[in-house]
C-alpha cells in the first residue's frame, strides 16, 4: 500500500504524541516514587523490620478487588466532614499503594488502632476538632509511640525537640514526653488548632504541620496567593505534596479495608492501668519484682521513660497495670523502701541534679566554607556522616561554599572549637568512669560516647555490642563494660 504525505504526517504526529504522553507518565511516576519513599520511612525505629515483616499468610492475598475511581470518589464524599477529601490521580495512587502494593502495612494499622484511636478521639473531642485527624498519626508514625525519624522527630505525632518544648513536652535525660501518647496527643491538638487558626483551612494546616507554616506561606505567595492546598501544590516541598494525599488515602483505606479484602489477623487492645505518683528514687526492675508484673508492660505503659529507674525530684506519674493497684496501695511503704535500692547505676548519685542539667538536642545551621569536606564537618560536630546526609536529604557528599547544613547535636557531649587539640583536651577533663550500660541519646555517635568515658574506645563498644558498623539509634542500649 502506498503512503500519501498526509498519512506520513498523521503517523509522525501520532509518534510524537506517544513520546510526550510517555514522558509525562514517566515524570508523574518518578514524582510518585519520591512520595512513596517518604511513606516507607514513616516508621523509623529500632523494631521497624519486625513491625513490617508480616508473613504472606497473614494477609488476605486471595483476591484484590479492582475498585473503580467513581466508587472511591463516592466513598470519599460520604466520609468528608470538616476536612476536604479531594479525589484525584494522586490520591488514587496512594490508595493503590496501601491496598495493593503494601497491604501488610494497612493490616498492621488495623491491628493496632484500638490502642491509640480512643486516646486521639478523646482529645480531639476535648478541643472540638475534626475526628478524622486521628488518621494523621498513621501518616506520621505508623501508630508507634517509639518512632524516631532521622531528623530527630519523635513519638506518635513526630514532634521535633523545639516544637515539643513549645507545646509543653518535657525532654531531659530521663523522660521524653514526645513519646507519651496522652501528652503528645494533647500537644498535637493544640499545635494543629493553632495552624488552623493561622490558615483557616484544614488542608493547609496539615501541610504546615509537615513542612512548617513558613514554607506554606511562601508557597501561597509563589502561587499568586491561592488559598487551597491543590492551588499551591506545585510550590510546596516534594514531601509535603505527598503528605496531604497520604492523609486522604489513609482516611479512605482505614474506613474501607474490608472492601479491599484486607483483614487484621488479630487486634491489639489498650492495657487497663492506674496512675501512681512517684516523688523519690525508684528502681523499676525492683518495683516489677515486688508487684509481680512484667517490666515490658511497665515500659509499654510509660514509653516516655528513658531509664529503668526514676530519679529523685522528677515527680513522675507512673502508669501500672490496674490489677496490681490494690497490692501497691496496701504495701506502699514496704515496696518503696525495697525499690529505693540503687543497683548498677553509677550516675544515680547525681541523678537529682542531672534532671535539670540533662543534655538537650540542639539544631545548628552550619554554613559551608571554602575547603570544607562533609566528613570533617560531621567529625567536628561529633555526629556521623550518614546523619548529616540524612538530615539534609543528601544523596552524596558534594557540598559547596555558602551552602547551609542542618546539624543536630547534644550540647553536653561535644563542644565545637577551632582546634581539634582544644576539643580533645577539654573533653578529656570531663571524662567519667565507664558505666555498665549507656542509653543512646539523640545526636550521640560512637565517637562522642567513647570520648565521654575514660578508657573507652569505639572498637571496644562495637566488640561488646557485636556492631558491624558505627550506626546507632536514639534509645538503643549499649553495653560498655
Amino acid at each position: 500500500m502506498a503512503y500519501t504525505p498526509g498519512m506520513f504526517k498523521t503517523l509522525i504526529l501520532f509518534f510524537i504524541s506517544s513520546i510526550v504522553t510517555a514522558s509525562i507518565a514517566m515524570a508523574q511516576t518518578e514524582e510518585l516514587e519520591e512520595m512513596i519513599d517518604e511513606v516507607e520511612e514513616i516508621v523509623e525505629v529500632e523494631e521497624v523490620e519486625e513491625l513490617l515483616e508480616v508473613s504472606d499468610s497473614e494477609v488476605q492475598h486471595d483476591f484484590i478487588p479492582n475498585v473503580p475511581d467513581e466508587l472511591i470518589a463516592d466513598r470519599l464524599s460520604c466520609l468528608e466532614k470538616e476536612i476536604q477529601l479531594t479525589f484525584n490521580s494522586r490520591i488514587r495512587s496512594f490508595i493503590d499503594y496501601f491496598t495493593v502494593k503494601n497491604r501488610k502495612y494497612a493490616q498492621i494499622m488495623e491491628r493496632r488502632k484500638q490502642v491509640y484511636f480512643p486516646i486521639f478521639e478523646e482529645y480531639l473531642a476535648k478541643y472540638n476538632m475534626p475526628d478524622e485527624l486521628k488518621y494523621l498519626a498513621i501518616v506520621e508514625s505508623g501508630l508507634n509511640p517509639k518512632a524516631i525519624s532521622r531528623a530527630g522527630a519523635a513519638g506518635l505525632w513526630q514532634f521535633m525537640p523545639a516544637t515539643g518544648k513549645q507545646y509543653g513536652l518535657t525532654q531531659n535525660a530521663y523522660i521524653d514526653e514526645r513519646l507519651d501518647p496522652y501528652k503528645s496527643t494533647e500537644a498535637a491538638c493544640k499545635y494543629l488548632k493553632d495552624l488552623y487558626r493561622m490558615f483557616g483551612d484544614w488542608e493547609l494546616a496539615l501541610a504546615s504541620y509537615n513542612c512548617g507554616p513558613g514554607n506554606v506561606r511562601r508557597a501561597i505567595r509563589k502561587s499568586g496567593y491561592k488559598d487551597s492546598f491543590w492551588g499551591i501544590y506545585n510550590f510546596l516541598p516534594v514531601e509535603t505534596r505527598g503528605y496531604v494525599p497520604q492523609f486522604v488515602a489513609l482516611t479512605y483505606v482505614m474506613n474501607h479495608l474490608n472492601d479491599h479484602n484486607i483483614y487484621a489477623d488479630s487486634l491489639e487492645y489498650p492495657m487497663d492501668f492506674d496512675t501512681i505518683h512517684i516523688q523519690q528514687y525508684v528502681n523499676l526492675e525492683l518495683l516489677c519484682e515486688e508487684l509481680n508484673i512484667c517490666m515490658e508492660d511497665v515500659m509499654k505503659l510509660n514509653p516516655a521513660l528513658k531509664k529503668s529507674y526514676i530519679p529523685e525530684n522528677l515527680n513522675y506519674a507512673l502508669r501500672i497495670p490496674s490489677d496490681v493497684t490494690t497490692k501497691y496501695a496496701l504495701n506502699k511503704v514496704h515496696i518503696m523502701d525495697v525499690c529505693s535500692k540503687r543497683i548498677n547505676e553509677p550516675e544515680s548519685a547525681i541523678a537529682s541534679s542531672e534532671v535539670k542539667q540533662a543534655p538537650q538536642q540542639q539544631r545548628i545551621i552550619y554554613t559551608v566554607k571554602k575547603g570544607d569536606v562533609l566528613s570533617k564537618i560531621a567529625e567536628r560536630h561529633g555526629v556521623g556522616l550518614s546523619q548529616v546526609k540524612a538530615w539534609n536529604k543528601m544523596k552524596n557528599t558534594t557540598i559547596y561554599p555558602g551552602q547551609k547544613l542542618v546539624i543536630y547535636k547534644s550540647g553536653d557531649y561535644f563542644k565545637t572549637s577551632t582546634s581539634q587539640t582544644v576539643a580533645k583536651s577539654s573533653s578529656s577533663t570531663g571524662q567519667k568512669p565507664i558505666p555498665k550500660y549507656h542509653y543512646v541519646q539523640p545526636g550521640d555517635t560512637l565517637w562522642t560516647i567513647s570520648r565521654k568515658y575514660d578508657g573507652l574506645t569505639i572498637e571496644k563498644i562495637k566488640k561488646l555490642n557485636n556492631l558491624k558498623s558505627s550506626e546507632i539509634k536514639a534509645g538503643q542500649k549499649l553495653k560498655l563494660s
